[in-house]
């Protein structure tokens, strides 16, 4: 499921109470605040709620909604307002109830950072405590798309059949379908009463980091349908559409002192403000079954395929991400722009993006990769968004198997240069064994993280055990050599440190890049 904020609590309240000129953020006070940031100009009450958001979190407040912000505040459409469900922690509907569902979403940039009021939330529920209120919402004909962010491990997909696998709370959704607890049980509860009332179904975007994330989502909705009912099962397949869509936008964690300075700065006392940057990219296929919104005219982009796109984004930046992240972290640094300001970290993942990843993706049509690649550097380097590393370091087991592990394992396959991809995997490895290079311990927040720890402690420098868990790893750990080269690596980062081992493997291949013969340049009357 997905990952839950931390609250904003008091001590940031106590920190803006004292001055005067900052107020409360709700419906009564939106005008008070239009000279200090952007509020929206539309009607709410007259928004028809169109979209339902399962699993509302700081990105999807940040991202999705803020497209359709901003199809509402551009008079596009009335008809796409969304309705936000949280599935597990009530502490953000406690923030946005007081505040009428309004947000404030600041983006900040080197240069400077502007905020905007988001007023399209017409409503949120916490499913818990009225699971009925959210299937007929999801029910309701007025629902015609429904978004979700609930993370890779949300889906209960076998990593090697992609079969669903029912746990606990599925089995209960099976034997409970009034009063479901999972997405999937909430998903074919509602569009079983839809297919039983003749109203047409609604279609299913993931907003998740997955490969081909629409058929992930098609496969766990159609596997716990087939768990239900055959016949509903095959109307799902014949009728549902599942767009798989690529979503990019960096969303640090509010904390209470990130509240305490939005307030500062522009007057607003919200309970759960959101951080991020500028740079924001949505990319769908062009598949809907009850009506496409109009996120094109608002900077969305609608493809027939989307794979391309996710590929560059997974294995350039999500991968290193997670590279800088572990290794970064191991040699003390904390945020990322930290990391990026130092010349060797920097080197290592402009080096891990042109020499070991580049070669192994298609270029999307409309894109330069260069352009992309140097995008991502200067996103990474904004000290405005401060983004820790620590973030970057959660839930490993999921991340890897879907952003670095298949770069990794498609380099071996084809023989081509993978050190840094190897060292990369080696940060990991060594993260889990609890402490950076200077002893100090690591938090490991992966829900896998106990068994993978135990493992990765038992071998110490011997990779072996841990790539013995082929939920995480599948046959990587058989690839004649591999387990050798990995130990390698282990031994260095243990004898040199994270710093001193990057720079080494980054030199190296650097001098073994292939030599360009100069081509001279004749005169223009050269025979």
């Amino acid at each position: 499921m997905a990952e839950p904020e931390r609250p904003v609590r008091d001590p940031a309240a106590a920190a803006v109470a004292p001055v005067l000129s900052i107020r409360p953020l709700t419906t009564a006070t939106l005008g008070q605040h239009g000279t200090r940031l952007t509020v929206p100009t539309y009607d709410r009450a007259a928004l028809v709620p169109a979209v339902v958001h399962l699993s509302v979190g700081g990105f999807s407040r940040a991202h999705q909604l803020t497209y359709f912000d901003e199809i509402a505040e551009r008079r596009i459409s009335r008809g796409w307002g969304v309705v936000g469900v949280g599935l597990r922690h009530r502490l953000l509907q406690e923030a946005l109830a007081p505040q009428d569902n309004l947000y404030t979403v600041v983006e900040r940039s080197p240069d400077g950072e502007r905020a905007r009021v988001v007023g399209v939330l017409t409503d949120y529920l916490f499913a818990p405590d009225d699971p009925t209120a959210v299937l007929d919402r999801l029910a309701d004909p007025r629902t015609r798309l429904v978004t979700m962010t609930i993370t890779g491990a949300g889906y209960l997909l076998d990593p090697s059949t992609g079969a669903f696998t029912p746990d606990d709370d599925v089995r209960h959704d099976l034997a409970h379908p009034d009063a479901p607890r999972t997405v999937f049980g909430f998903l074919v509860e509602a569009l079983d009463r839809r297919r039983r009332a003749g109203t047409p179904p609604f279609s299913v975007v993931s907003c998740d980091n997955l490969h081909r994330n629409g058929d992930a989502t098609r496969a766990a909705v159609v596997g716990f349908a087939a768990g239900r009912d055959e016949v509903l099962a095959r109307w799902i397949t014949d009728r549902v559409a599942f767009p798989s869509s690529m979503v990019d936008r960096i969303t640090p964690q509010t904390t209470p002192e990130e509240r305490a300075a939005v307030a500062e700065r522009h007057g607003v006392d919200d309970r759960w403000p959101v951080v991020t940057e500028p740079f924001s990219q949505w990319v769908i296929e062009d598949t809907f079954c009850h009506g496409r919104p109009p996120l094109d005219r608002v900077g969305v982009r609608f493809v027939r395929d989307v794979t391309e796109h996710e590929l560059m984004k997974t294995r350039l930046l999500n991968a290193t991400h997670s590279a800088l992240g572990y290794l970064g972290t191991l040699a003390g640094h904390e945020r990322i722009d930290e990391l990026v300001a130092d010349p060797v970290f920097a080197g290592y993942a402009t080096a891990l993006m042109d020499d070991e990843v580049t070669p192994l993706i298609p270029c999307p049509e409309g894109i330069d990769l260069d352009e992309y690649k140097a995008t991502l550097l200067q996103r990474f380097a904004n000290p405005a968004i401060a983004d820790r590393l620590s973030r970057l370091c959660r839930r490993g087991s999921t991340k890897l198997p879907h952003h670095l592990l298949p770069s990794l394992r498609q380099a071996l396959a084809e023989g081509r240069p993978h050190a840094l991809l190897t060292l990369a995997l080696a940060g990991w490895v060594r993260y889990l064994q609890r402490t950076d290079d200077a002893g100090r311990p690591l938090p490991v927040e992966d829900d896998r993280g106990p068994v993978l720890q135990a493992l990765a402690l038992a071998g110490g420098t011997d990779p072996r055990p841990l790539l013995g868990d082929a939920s995480v790893f599948g046959d990587l750990g058989t690839v004649p050599g591999f387990a050798g080269e990995l130990e390698g690596v282990l031994h260095r980062l243990e004898r040199d440190g994270p710093r001193a081992t990057v720079a080494s493997t980054v030199a190296a291949t650097v001098a073994a890049r292939p030599v360009v013969p100069l081509v001279p340049v004749l005169p223009v009357d050269a025979r």
